[in-house]
This record gives structure tokens, C-alpha cells and sequence, in this order.
């Protein structure tokens, strides 16, 4: 014996309890033909297997189905009639013996089920619904013996959330109905939704028996919302009643997303006359056939001949005639020949034959298990006691194929496979509403999503996928930032800043470029920076190279009229020695400001600052020498003084050799300790990089300067204190100038070099170099080469012995 529950009445009368007495049973009313369908479905699985001699042979399975009203407390009272071999009940076919029901089938709703479940689960009497699809009732704990032949809206809801990221809206609107299907079922979906970035501008509930106001103020949300897709986890019977209302304020353009409880009924397609569901869009439980179920169905003959009330009921109202002429005289009188041809109704749809698979699956399962329980195979051995605790076990672990190839099990949890279509509402030329299939969802498969856009209609007959988003995608070279007090969905576009891109559209942050690199004008790239660095090639690098170049050529002209003119009284009387070996020093001077030019390498940072402080120092040491020469040479000429012996060409050249010396001993260990090296200046500039050279060990840069610094301060004090000497005799005054000159090139050089960007401050030191000794050339040597070439009457001996006389005394 198997129990039905199911609603065959959609609603009761409404009654006051004066708690003074018995409560009188409940009144159902408003016949449900949905409800009367699922019951045919149970009665012909049962009464084919009865005539299937490979089930069950030698059994045969009856029913019991009860009518809960839709009814939570009228289900508990059924389910407990069930348990406790309760004889009376509507439409129970008659049987030899009274027998406890080995399981049952329904409730419909997932609520009732969760009230049955719990009655029915210390009995483990196996529960099957085959449209219960509240995640809930996955729990084993609290409902051990429930089972269903749907997915579960674990499933469900995830599918609604990827199917609305798939067509891209992130900002819409949820109503479910207010019970456990719709509370638990949207529940799971805002998880999911919110995962997936997608953002709800409203959620709201409401139950079918609620009153007018609460309905209206769900109009006013969706009147006052943004959000252009409206997604719902409804009942078909509560969508009925949210639908007469919409179409009353015609509120049409909108884009609905439903579940599989309404989104192929054609009852519902029916109620929608304003077209305010037009192009919808959901899941659906797929398609399938079930041989002779149809057939089965539209025999009336059987409902008027079964001599069950209920089903003579469901009779008079299908044709509105009086089967026993006991209506008002007005009624027409059945003649039990009526023909269904001419009726179009929910009662004549076979569009939920899903559903109706779903009650014959549930059959099928429970004989399955008492098939193997009782080992039949041509026969069954009914020794074995039938318990439900074994029915139960076993319908859990069975595994078959119907008729029409649809395999059936359970998980651990006793849901069945999650398998979807996904359903568009189309309409057709005569404005009816044809369910078009668009796509699949398997949560098993690799890919689970399938959509084909091409056969897609939307709201209001549009081929264009609707929008609806809080905020405009954000574009490549632009990140999100949040409004402030609205949902992540809702957000400003930010440019990123400089150096910084995003390459993905709705990026939420920007990524900064690598130091190496700068961020395009749209930002949404990163571009090598531009390497920078004095070159040769460009005019200013030339300038400098030129300069260079010319006083070389310059102090190699000085040179060559110093050793031309090397045998006359000035050459000679000004230490020629010293003077070509300054002339040298001076040369690489020059020479020393090209290894700053160029892009700086290893050996060029190596080179260019060792030899910039060696040929200078041997430049101020040759102009040191100089002046102590002249200072020794004019305190020769007092009586009885010995200085010059103490001073002569040895000691000058030991003298320019040790000074020398110490200076490469610096830059020695200076590239020992911490040498300069090629760097790569970022901070300069933002887009560009500054190929420079460092200088290592700070210490040994600025001992090399300090160095320089002191000799030449020291030259410039004996060059100051020996100026008024005898002019043709001595260059005190000369070098006094282009110490001065050195000096201030050095000092103004600093504060130069700090405040010039990238490759200016490398022209700047250039140029100090060049400047300097043009200065040291010209002070010194010019004067001298002009009386040479210029006044040569004045470079005798007999003028130079004239003038040593007179300013002697």
C-alpha cells in the first residue's frame, strides 16, 4: 500500500475557533487541477506496474491519497492517517485487507513537506516529493526519511545566479514567496549572487493570502527600483495573484527570471493577458514523455465511474454539468459522454508532464525497493516481512531505468541529479506563449552553463539583451570605488593614476607599472620609459663634445709655440718643465669631460670620475709647483739664501709626483671599497629613466673633491701672496686669476649640479670641467704665447735682465 498526499483543493474557508469546542474539520474549496493530475500520475504508475508481470509478479500495490488543501496542519493530519492504518480516506481504492502504507508520495510544496517529513521520520516510512524544492530538506538530520525526485534549489539557485552573471546584470530585483521554498531557496541565491559580484536592489516576500496593502507596497518597490531584471522564487499560485496586480498599474518592460515551479506552466502563461512576463527567462526540470500517461488522463470515463465523490466533484466542475441532478435547476445534466475536445483548461494541459514523470518516477522507486527486498524474480517471497526501515534503505541505494530510458537515483542527501533547461517565454503570431528551449544546466558536467543567444527573445519582444547595472561597466585604464552607503555594485570610475593601469574592464584597482615602465595616455597599458642620458647625438652633447675637442686643440697649439719658442727667455724662466707637463695635464682634462658623455657603462663610471680627480690634481699640482718655484726663485736673490738648491727640477718633479700620487692612492681604494656604477634613476622622473652613473662609496667621491678642493685653495694662497713679483719673471698673478677663476667654476658648480634634473646635471659637471680649464689655458698660458708671437722684441734677455734690475732695487 502506498500513501498520496496531495492538494486537490488550493484554498479553505477561512474560520474562527472559539476554543470553546471541537474545531470542526477543514472546508477545502477551489478545486486544484494540478493537484487532481499528480494523483492520476501515482494511480497510473501503480496500475502499471500492477500489469507489468516482470515488477513485482504475484503483488499487487494500492494506494491511499489524501487531499491536504495546501493545507501545512490538514498534511501533518493526513500524514499521521497514514501511519496509523487509518481505513477512512477519500479515493482509497478498495483492498482484501487493511495494510500500512510502505511509503508515500508528495507534498507538492516545500513547506507541507517539512511538516510531513518530521511526523513521518521516526517511522522511516520513505517520503517522496516530486516538487518539494527547498535546499532544506537535503538535511538528513532532520528529515531521515524524505527523499523527491527534483533537484534541489541548492542547485537551483546557483544556476539562477550564473545564468544572471552570464548575461551580464548586476543589479536586480528578488521576490520570493514568503514560506520555505521562497525564503530558503532566495537565500541561497543572494549567496551565490553576491559571490558572483551581483547585487540586490531590493528582496521581497509576500504569501498569496496576504493583504491588498503589502502587495501594493511591492508594486511601489518596483515602480521606484533601477533594476530592470526582476528575479523570482515564486509559486505558480502566488505569481497568479502578483501578475493581477502588475497588469492592473501595467507594469511591463521588465526582464523576469524564474524557477522551474512556473516558468513552463501554461496556466500561468494564461493569467498573464497584459504580456507583462513576455520574453522571461528560467530553469526548468526538462522535457520527457511518458507513454499512455496522457491517455490515462483524459479518460474521464474513469471519473465518473469510480463512485469516489471527489473525483465525481472534479467531474461536474471540468464540463459545469450535475452528474445526479441534485444542483439548481439551472445546472445542465452530465450525461456521462462528455467530450474533452472542446475544453481548454490546466486540467487538458500536459505541459507539467516533467512533473507528472516526477510522481511516477517516486512509484516506480518505492516497487523497485520492495522488488529487491522481496528478491522477485519470477516470483517474490512474500515470507519476507515488509518493514519501511528496509524500504527506506533500499530506495536510498536503487538504481533503474523507466520505460521511456530515464535513469532514477538518489544522492547521500536523496536528490536526484541537478539536470535544468533553461526556458524563454516566445510569443507567437497568434499572441500565445510558446516555452522555447535555450539552453542546459548540469551541475555535474565540466561546463554547466549552456545558453544559445540566437533563439533569445526578451521583455517586450526585443533581440537585445537588457541592461541592468547600478553603475556603466568601468573601462580599461579605469578601477572602481565605491559609492558611499550603496552595494558594492554601485560605484564611480576612477582614472588611474599615473604609472598605474588596469587592462580589464571593472577592474578594482589599478596595478602599477614596473619601474622600467610608464603608463599610456588611456592608462590601460604600461610602455617602456624612455632611457635618457647625455648623448652624443643630440645638440647639446655635441656642444660639449666640440668644446672639448677645441681645447684640446687649443693646448695642443700652446704646446707646440712653447716647444717651438722652448729656447726663449720666458719659456725658460717659467719652468718649462712644469709648463709642458700642465699643458699634458690639461689635455686630459679635456679629454676626461668626453667620458661623461655617452651612455654611462661599467668602465666609463669607473673611468670618468678617477680620472676627472687624477688629471686635475696633476693639473693644480703642476700650477703648485709653479708657484713655489717663483716664491723660491725670488727669495734666492736675498744675500746668503740657499732655498733654490733645496727646490730644484728633482724635488719639483717629486714634489707634483707625491701629490699625484696621493690622489691615485684615494681613487685606489675608492674602487676597491665601493666603486661607482651604472644606475638606473627612477625617481627623477616619472616617465623617463635617468641612466646614470653612481658614485659608490659617498666617502671616497667627496675625499677625491676634498682633495682638489685643498690644493687648490693652497695654490691659490701662495699664487695671492707672490702676485706683485716682478711680472716678466713670474706667474703669480696668472695663476692667481685662474685660481680664482677654478675656484669660483667649483663653487658655483655645487648648487648647479644639485638643482639640474637627469642629464643636465651631467652638462653641468662638463661644463665645470670645460670651464675650468679654459680658465687654467687662458689665465696662464694666452699671455705668455701673446708676447711670444705677438711682441717677440719683448722675450729677450737684455729685457728680462732690465727688469729683474729695476725691480730688484
Amino acid at each position: 500500500m502506498l500513501g498520496g498526499i496531495f492538494s486537490l483543493h488550493s484554498s479553505w474557508k477561512d474560520r474562527h475557533d472559539s476554543y470553546e469546542q471541537k474545531p470542526p474539520l477543514l472546508e477545502c474549496t477551489s478545486l486544484n487541477f494540478r493537484g487532481f493530475q499528480f494523483a492520476q500520475a501515482m494511480i497510473f504508475a501503480i496500475e502499471e506496474i500492477n500489469n507489468r508481470t516482470e515488477l513485482l509478479p504475484g503483488l499487487s500495490l494500492g494506494y491511499k491519497i489524501y487531499d491536504s488543501c495546501g493545507s501545512i496542519a490538514r498534511g501533518v493530519k493526513v500524514a499521521l492517517a497514514l501511519t496509523s492504518r487509518d481505513s477512512e480516506g477519500p479515493m482509497e481504492q478498495l483492498c482484501t485487507r487493511p495494510a500500512q502504507v510502505q511509503g508515500i508520495v508528495g507534498e507538492t510544496s516545500s513547506s507541507p513537506c517539512m511538516a510531513i517529513a518530521t511526523v513521518v521520520g521516526p517511522f522511516h516510512i520513505p517520503l517522496i516529493s516530486h516538487f518539494a524544492t527547498c535546499a532544506c530538506l537535503s538535511d538528513k538530520v532532520k528529515y531521515p526519511s524524505f527523499l523527491r525526485t527534483i533537484p534541489s534549489d541548492y542547485y537551483q539557485s546557483r544556476a539562477l545566479a550564473q545564468l544572471v552573471k552570464y548575461f551580464g546584470w548586476t543589479w536586480v530585483g528578488a521576490i520570493r514567496t514568503n514560506d520555505d521554498y521562497g525564503n530558503n531557496g532566495m537565500a541561497t541565491f543572494t549567496e551565490n549572487a553576491q559571490e558572483l559580484g551581483i547585487c540586490l536592489e531590493y528582496s521581497v516576500s509576500f504569501f498569496r493570502t496576504d493583504p491588498p496593502d503589502k502587495i501594493q507596497n511591492i508594486i511601489d518597490v518596483i515602480k521606484a527600483s533601477t533594476s530592470k531584471v526582476i528575479v523570482t522564487f515564486l509559486s505558480h499560485l502566488d505569481l497568479d495573484v502578483l501578475i493581477h496586480q502588475l497588469s492592473h498599474h501595467n507594469l511591463t518592460g521588465y526582464q523576469w527570471v524564474g524557477t522551474e515551479s512556473w516558468i513552463f506552466d501554461s496556466h500561468t502563461a494564461a493569467v498573464d493577458r497584459k504580456h507583462i512576463l513576455n520574453g522571461a527567462i528560467g530553469l526548468s526540470i526538462p522535457k520527457v514523455h511518458v507513454r499512455g500517461m496522457r491517455e490515462f488522463m483524459l479518460d474521464v470515463k474513469r471519473l465518473n465511474s469510480s463512485g469516489d465523490d471527489t473525483f465525481r466533484q472534479f467531474y461536474e466542475t471540468l464540463f459545469n454539468c450535475d452528474l445526479d441532478g441534485t444542483k439548481s435547476s439551472a445546472g445542465i445534466q452530465c450525461s456521462g459522454f462528455e467530450d474533452l475536445g472542446n475544453i481548454q483548461n490546466s486540467f487538458t494541459d500536459m505541459s507539467l508532464m516533467p512533473i507528472f514523470n516526477n510522481v511516477y518516477k517516486a512509484v516506480y522507486a518505492v516497487a523497485h525497493a520492495i522488488h529487491d527486498i522481496l528478491g522477485c524474480n519470477t516470483t517474490c517471497n512474500t515470507t519476507v516481512k515488509l518493514n519501511s526501515f528496509a524500504i527506506l534503505q533500499q530506495v536510498k541505494k536503487i538504481r533503474f531505468r523507466t520505460k521511456d530510458g530515464d535513469e532514477v537515483h538518489f544522492n547521500e542527501n536523496g536528490d536526484p541529479p541537478a539536470k535544468y533547461e533553461i526556458i524563454n517565454w516566445q510569443p507567437t503570431a497568434n499572441g500565445a506563449i510558446k516555452f522555447v528551449t535555450v539552453g542546459f544546466y548540469d551541475a555535474a558536467a565540466d561546463i554547466q552553463l549552456k545558453v544559445f543567444k540566437r533563439s533569445l527573445i526578451w521583455a517586450q519582444n526585443s533581440q537585445k539583451v537588457p541592461v541592468s547595472v547600478c553603475s556603466e561597466k568601468c573601462h580599461p585604464g579605469t578601477r572602481k570605488v565605491l559609492q558611499k552607503g550603496k552595494p558594492v555594485c554601485c560605484y564611480d570610475c576612477v582614472r588611474c593614476a599615473e604609472g598605474e593601469i588596469s587592462n580589464i574592464t571593472d577592474s578594482v584597482t589599478c596595478v602599477r607599472c614596473h619601474p622600467e615602465f610608464w603608463s599610456n595616455e588611456k592608462r590601460d597599458a604600461c610602455t617602456k620609459k624612455k632611457a635618457e642620458f647625455l648623448s652624443y647625438q643630440e645638440v647639446m652633447g655635441t656642444l660639449l663634445t666640440l668644446a672639448s675637442l677645441f681645447g684640446c686643440c687649443l693646448t695642443f697649439i700652446v704646446a707646440c709655440v712653447f716647444f717651438k719658442y722652448r729656447k726663449t727667455p720666458i719659456v725658460r724662466t717659467n719652468n718649462s718643465e712644469l709648463s709642458f707637463l700642465l699643458l699634458l695635464s690639461l689635455t686630459l682634462c679635456f679629454l676626461c669631460s668626453l667620458t661623461f658623455i655617452g651612455q654611462p657603462t661599467q668602465w666609463s663610471c669607473l673611468l670618468r670620475h678617477t680620472a676627472f680627480g687624477i688629471t686635475f690634481v696633476l693639473c693644480i699640482s703642476c700650477i703648485l709647483g709653479k708657484t713655489v718655484v717663483v716664491l723660491m726663485a725670488f727669495g734666492s736673490t736675498k744675500p746668503h739664501s740657499h732655498v733654490m738648491k733645496w727646490f730644484g727640477p728633482l724635488q719639483q718633479r717629486l714634489s707634483v709626483l707625491a701629490l699625484t700620487l696621493i690622489q691615485v692612492i684615494i681613487c685606489v681604494l675608492w674602487l676597491v671599497i665601493a666603486p661607482p656604477f651604472p644606475f638606473k634613476n627612477f625617481k627623477e622622473f616619472k616617465d623617463k629613466i635617468i641612466l646614470e652613473c653612481a658614485v659608490g662609496s659617498v666617502v671616497g667621491f667627496w675625499a677625491v673633491l676634498g682633495y682638489i678642493g685643498i690644493l687648490a685653495m693652497l695654490c691659490f694662497i701662495l699664487a695671492f701672496l707672490a702676485r706683485k713679483l716682478p711680472d716678466n719673471f713670474n706667474e703669480a698673478k696668472l695663476i692667481t686669476f685662474s685660481m680664482l677663476i677654478f675656484c669660483a667654476v667649483w663653487i658655483t658648480f655645487i648648487p648647479a649640479y644639485v638643482s639640474s634634473p637627469g642629464k643636465f646635471s651631467v652638462a653641468v659637471e662638463i661644463f665645470a670641467i670645460l670651464a675650468s680649464s679654459f680658465g687654467l689655458l687662458i689665465c696662464i698660458f694666452v699671455p705668455k704665447c701673446y708676447i711670444i708671437v705677438m711682441q717677440p722684441e719683448k722675450n729677450t734677455k737684455k729685457t728680462v735682465r732690465s727688469k729683474r734690475t729695476i725691480k730688484s732695487f
